[in-house]
């Protein structure tokens, strides 16, 4: 029998170590990202009042591109950044999710960077 290893598991096992040490406030939200193989989505959350602030994602239907590449990440990052740039947040700390931060959850940052986030 072969032993492979769940790397889901093993993303969620992370994300419960990082989560542990990060945490999000309404001077400071969370900017939290999830990536599944044909979207990626991302959130602004204030962790002490439980309350998503601001959200963007490639599953939208305003989104007309396909969800799953570098290309569609950037722009997520963007859109996010405008929207919480309507609602006065300028600064958020980063939770990557368990992922490496490598592919589109790097572009995703730099298109929310892009966009005037600072983190």
């Amino acid at each position: 029998m072969v032993n492979k290893a769940d790397s889901n598991k093993a993303r969620l096992k992370r994300h419960k170590r990082v989560r542990g040490k990060i945490s999000g406030t309404a001077q400071r939200p969370r900017l939290s990202v999830y990536r599944s193989l044909e979207h990626i989505y991302a959130q602004v959350i204030d962790d002490v009042a439980g309350v998503t602030l601001v959200s963007a994602s490639t599953a939208e239907k305003s989104f007309k591109n396909y969800g799953g590449n570098k290309d569609a990440a950037r722009e997520v990052g963007k859109i996010l950044a405008e929207r919480a740039a309507k609602k006065n947040i300028t600064e958020v700390v980063f939770d990557r999710g368990g992922y490496v931060y490598h592919g589109r959850v790097q572009e995703l940052a730099e298109g929310a960077r892009e966009g005037g986030l600072k983190f």
